[in-house]
């Protein structure tokens, strides 16, 4: 009589290479979106939500002040046409730097790499970028002012360089202040002079010409004209594109060189 012999339990199959990154991304992803403004989800909301508060505080400003728009007859349009690329640039070059600082502690764990929590925060700040946007435009929707610019093409790829500009500037800012943590609130100090200065609330292309070729030195100048461009393609508006690539491709190729010869040599 043949006996019964039990077979060992199979043993379970390691991960592969690929699935353990997607879910330390995935980890680190959820952990940068529970830590904003009180440790949940609804902090998060509240950043996706800020751009609307933006520009309904800025139209609110001009309305009181009796101030009318440079451009078309509708100051929401306006303000979100500078602001929503600004804003895109300022929080992605910024908040990569932050989950830097954040998530460094989590490096000590040898699936998470110094460059995963770059790459994490780079996600969650384009996704956010993209929902802010959303929103903004289902606000001026359900005002019954239509958002759609007159030449789409132009507008969506000037949205699109902002966004890149902020990953290629983020990623230098973490080579940065992996050496000098103190550099963020120097940074904010900078993204605050430069939103101001960059013409989101006024025409640049209006000042007179000695200081509108100076401002041009501005990338994030450049950016909000690129996209108002394409809400009115007759504004005298002289678009450096060149220049504009130049900085995006540079400081992202910066960054990344000062990821693999600073940041991992860092502690």
């Amino acid at each position: 009589m043949a006996l019964d012999v039990e077979l060992p339990p199979s043993l379970p199959q390691p991960m592969r290479r690929s699935d353990v990154y997607i879910r330390v991304i995935s980890a680190l992803m959820l952990r940068d979106m529970r830590s904003r403004f009180g440790g949940n989800y609804w902090g998060y909301l509240a950043q996706v939500l800020w751009p609307c508060a933006h520009i309904a505080i800025i139209v609110g400003a001009m309305t009181f002040r009796g101030l009318k728009s440079p451009m078309g007859d509708n100051p929401m349009v306006f303000v979100a046409t500078g602001a929503v690329p600004a804003l895109a640039f300022q929080y992605i070059s910024r908040e990569v730097m932050k989950g830097y600082l954040v998530h460094k502690p989590l490096t000590y764990f040898p699936q998470v790499k110094k460059f995963d929590t770059v790459v994490a925060r780079v996600l969650v700040e384009i996704v956010s970028s993209f929902m802010g946007l959303m929103l903004v435009l289902v606000g001026l929707i359900s005002l019954g002012i239509d958002p759609i610019p007159t030449d789409l093409f132009t507008s969506i790829t000037g949205y699109l360089a902002a966004i890149a500009l902020g990953i290629g500037v983020g990623s230098v800012n973490v080579g940065i202040c992996s050496v000098f943590p103190g550099y963020v609130i120097a940074y904010i100090l900078i993204t605050l002079t430069l939103y101001l200065s960059s013409g989101v609330y006024f025409l640049a292309c209006f000042m007179p010409q000695e200081i509108y070729s100076i401002m041009k030195y501005n990338p994030i100048t450049q950016l909000i004209e690129w996209v108002r461009l394409g809400y009115d393609p007759t504004l005298p508006i002289q678009i450096d594109y060149l220049y504009v690539f130049g900085w995006i491709f540079g400081s992202l190729t910066i960054g990344l060189l000062m990821e693999r010869y600073i940041v991992r040599a860092q502690g």
